[in-house]
C-alpha cells in the first residue's frame, strides 16, 4: 500500500500525500483498528493521541495537506479503506489548514459513496470553506449504510474521539472488507470492452490520470445539471456532450469534475462518472479477499 500511495504522490504534486501503515492488528485490549486520516503534521499527531487515548489502534498514518486535490483526497481514502479489519475512518488534522475544505471533501465523499462505506466516519474539516466541506459529508451521508458525522475546527480532537468511540460502539464490532469501487453500469472501462455490449452508449474524455465517462442515451436528460455541476466544463454541442476547453486543460480539471461527480450523484443524475485510476490497489485488495 505505502508504494501505491507513493505512485499516487508522484503522479500529482499538487499539495501532499503520505501514508504509513502502523499496524495490521489490534493488540489484546484494543478497541480495534482505525484507518487515521489527517492533514497537517502537528495537528494529525494530536488528533491520533486522541484516537488512542479512548483505546484505539491507529492503522496507518495519513496525512494530505498543501491544497491537495479533490483527486488526491479521493485516492488517499481508497487507500486507507484497502487495510482490512478497520472499525471506522477517523480524519482530523490541524483544525486551522489554509486550503479549500470543500475540495477534500468531496474527494472523501466519491470515496465514501463508491466503496459503499459501512463502518463509521468522523470527519472533522477544520479550516478555509469547512461549513461547504461539512454541508458535503452531511449530504452524502444520507447515501451510505454507515454513520459519517463531519466536524468543524470549534470540536476539539477530544470531542470528536468520545464520539467516533460512541458510533463505533453501535456497530456491534463490525469490521470493514476492502472491495473493488462501484461504478454506474453504463461504464465502460478502458481495456474491458468486451465485457460490454457493443452497442454501448457511454462516451469518453480523458482527464489527468482517469476519464470521464457520460451516457449519451440520457444526455438530453443529464446535460442541464452536468453543466450547471461541471461550471461549463462540459457543454451541449450539436446534441452531444463535449468539452469546452483544449483537451490538455480539460485533463486538469480532474478535481472539479469530481465535485460535479459528486453533485451529479446527490442530485440523483444518473449518467456521469469520474473513473480515477490509482494503479496496483485494485490488485491488492484482489489479493485481500
Amino acid at each position: 500500500l505505502e508504494r501505491v500511495a507513493y505512485a499516487v504522490e508522484q503522479n500529482d504534486h499538487r499539495g501532499t500525500f503520505y501514508f504509513a501503515q502502523l499496524a495490521t492488528v489490534a493488540p489484546k485490549g484494543s478497541k480495534g483498528l482505525v484507518g487515521f486520516h489527517g492533514a497537517g503534521g502537528g495537528g494529525s499527531m494530536m488528533s491520533m493521541d486522541a484516537v488512542v487515548n479512548v483505546g484505539f489502534t491507529i492503522a496507518n498514518f495519513t496525512d494530505t495537506s498543501g491544497n491537495p486535490s479533490a483527486s488526491k483526497v479521493y485516492r488517499a481514502a481508497r487507500i486507507i479503506l484497502a487495510q482490512p479489519e478497520l472499525v471506522g475512518y477517523f480524519g482530523s488534522g490541524s483544525g486551522v489548514a489554509s486550503q479549500e475544505q470543500f475540495w477534500s471533501a468531496y474527494g472523501l465523499a466519491k470515496a465514501f459513496w463508491e466503496l459503499a462505506l459501512d463502518i463509521p466516519a468522523v470527519i472533522r474539516l477544520g479550516g478555509n470553506t469547512e461549513d461547504r466541506a461539512v454541508e458535503i459529508l452531511t449530504r452524502i451521508s444520507k447515501l451510505l449504510r454507515a454513520s459519517v458525522e463531519s466536524y468543524r475546527k470549534i470540536d476539539t480532537p477530544a470531542f470528536i474521539a468520545a464520539r467516533f468511540h460512541e458510533l463505533v460502539a453501535q456497530t456491534s464490532g463490525k469490521k470493514w472488507k476492502p472491495r473493488a469501487p462501484r461504478v454506474p453500469q453504463f461504464v465502460q472501462s478502458v481495456g474491458e470492452a468486451d465485457s460490454f455490449p457493443h452497442d454501448s452508449t457511454a462516451i469518453m474524455l480523458p482527464v489527468k490520470n482517469g476519464r470521464v465517462w457520460i451516457d449519451t442515451a440520457r444526455w438530453a436528460e443529464i446535460r442541464s445539471a452536468v453543466q450547471e455541476h461541471s461550471g461549463g466544463l462540459i457543454v451541449n454541442v450539436g446534441g452531444a456532450p463535449a468539452p469546452s476547453l483544449p483537451p490538455e486543460e480539460f485533463a486538469s480539471k480532474d478535481s472539479e469534475l469530481l465535485a460535479c461527480d459528486v453533485e451529479c450523484r446527490l442530485a440523483g443524475v444518473d449518467g456521469f462518472y469520474l473513473q480515477l485510476d490509482i494503479p496496483g490497489l485494485d490488485e491488492l485488495i484482489g489479493g485481500m479477499q
